[in-house]
């Protein structure tokens, strides 16, 4: 394909990119030794990169992109709001309009009774703010030793020094010294890597309990919330028995401690409904949204609050608080793209078209001999890639799989993202019936050539 014209050549970009710019979650120098792909465009489900080539991006960005790329409207809406007033903090006894509506419109979309909103930059920011609020909720309760929050292990809430800890990912608990204290992590529904030979029912439950264990173990009057995920997203779509969530509420009202879901990921849409909670039946005290809010074109994150909690923390100082909180022009487009989701009727396509296509497509690939399962809800799904279908057995060289997969997906015009050797999509919440049929034709190719190259090295004899 032609280069694109309107940038400097891809070698210089690389050479740029890599004397001044330190990439998230990477090898640096091996990325800057390689060099980086460069990414100068989008439009609905299609990336282009610096030299033309095209790409699915069933990612949609980082599990953002739900309208898809390219919707103008969000960009008018930024610049009217820019124009206007771009800029003002919600500190000093001030509001302004585009907060406000924001606020009341997530308060009208939230299930339950999540009536009240505090709005942060990112999902990391948003979970630092739970974890200030809970500990000051059951302070100002009296009940100052309710301070730990249970998480669960390869759980991922974000990537502060506070959301970090309460993700249960040992690679980033290595780094910083987290976690931090009153921070506990319990085993995950993980039924296919972890279930051995129960049922997927049984093993719901088993994991469940592990939270009443948990409390149990710590003392009732130690524990201030649970915090979960609908569905373990980054930790590669693990998606709970149907057995999990009720038994998890169960406990947490059985004991007293306050439930925040994580809908980082699973809010707006990617399950088929607004939440994931509605999905699940999940009824949180404390709710996280971000990504979605504003399909990625602008940072911003919020948590949300349920009556009870809200009627304490506004009766006194709450001592917390980011510039950028509620920032008008980031509220505007949030809005802006709530409507297309709404107007155009994107969770109804999930739910009844896209999602249903997907689940039936994605699963026709659990035939391949290197695929071990392949889970779906909604807009988001997962391969297994095992060396052996009957035992679920992995490869002796941990990820070196999903690398190669994901290389070959790559190559082959599809964004996929390896999670160990477990190869995860995401993919926008507007793809179409035609989109999945590339989807699924680019995956089923990349998985081909995969097993090919693992034959080729000897992998399965390294097990």
């Amino acid at each position: 394909m032609n280069k694109i014209d309107n940038h400097m050549p891809t070698a210089e970009i690389q050479a740029l990119d890599a004397a001044h710019h330190m990439h998230p979650f990477t090898k640096g120098n091996e990325i800057n030794a390689k060099g980086a792909r460069v990414i100068t465009s989008g439009t609905g489900v299609t990336l282009s990169d610096s030299e033309g080539n095209e790409y699915l991006d069933a990612m949609a960005g980082l599990w953002c992109v739900n309208i898809g790329y390219g919707r103008k409207e969000l960009a008018d809406v930024a610049a009217r709001q820019m124009a206007q007033l771009p800029y003002y903090n919600t500190f000093f006894q001030t509001t302004h309009p585009p907060v406000v509506a924001l606020a009341t419109r997530l308060a009208q979309l939230a299930p339950g009774d999540l009536n009240h909103v505090f709005f942060a930059g990112s999902g990391s920011e948003a979970n630092d703010t739970n974890i200030r609020m809970v500990r000051h909720y059951w302070a100002s309760l009296g009940k100052p030793d309710k301070k730990v929050i249970i998480s669960r292990k390869n759980a991922y809430h974000g990537s502060t020094v506070g959301s970090a800890s309460l993700g249960g990912m040992t690679p980033m608990h290595a780094q910083g010294g987290l976690p931090i204290p009153d921070i506990s992590h319990i085993d995950q529904p993980y039924w296919y890597g972890e279930g051995g030979g129960k049922s997927p029912e049984e093993f719901g439950l088993e994991r469940a309990r592990c939270l009443e264990a948990e409390i149990l173990r710590l003392g009732e009057g130690k524990v201030a919330a649970f915090i979960a995920e609908p569905v373990q997203g980054a930790g590669a779509v693990i998606i709970p028995p149907q057995t999990y969530w009720p038994e998890i509420q169960r406990i947490c009202d059985k004991y007293e401690i306050l439930l925040i879901a994580d809908e980082v990921i699973c809010g707006f849409g990617r399950t088929g409904n607004w939440f994931g909670s509605q999905t699940f039946g999940i009824r949180p005290d404390i709710m996280t949204v971000a990504k979605g809010l504003s399909s990625g074109y602008i940072p911003i994150a919020a948590t949300l609050v349920s009556d009870a909690v809200a009627d304490v923390i506004n009766g006194g100082d709450f001592n917390h608080g980011y510039t950028y909180s509620g920032h008008p022009v980031a509220c505007a487009v949030a809005l802006e793209n709530l409507r297309i989701l709404d107007e155009e009727g994107v969770v109804d396509h999930v739910a009844k078209v896209a999602g249903p296509y997907l689940a039936k497509k994605w699963k026709s690939l659990a035939d391949h001999p290197l695929v071990g399962d392949a889970r779906c809800i909604g807009l988001m799904g997962a391969l297994e890639l095992t060396s052996d279908k009957a035992t679920r057995a992995g490869f002796a060289d941990e990820g070196a799989a999903g690398q190669i997969c994901r290389d070959h997906c790559f190559d082959g015009g599809l964004i996929m993202r390896a999670t160990g050797d477990t190869m995860i999509i995401s993919p926008p919440l507007i793809m179409q019936e035609s989109d999945i049929d590339t989807l699924v034709a680019r995956a089923r190719s990349a998985l081909d050539k995969t097993y090919a190259d693992l034959k080729e090295r000897a992998f399965f004899n390294r097990v």
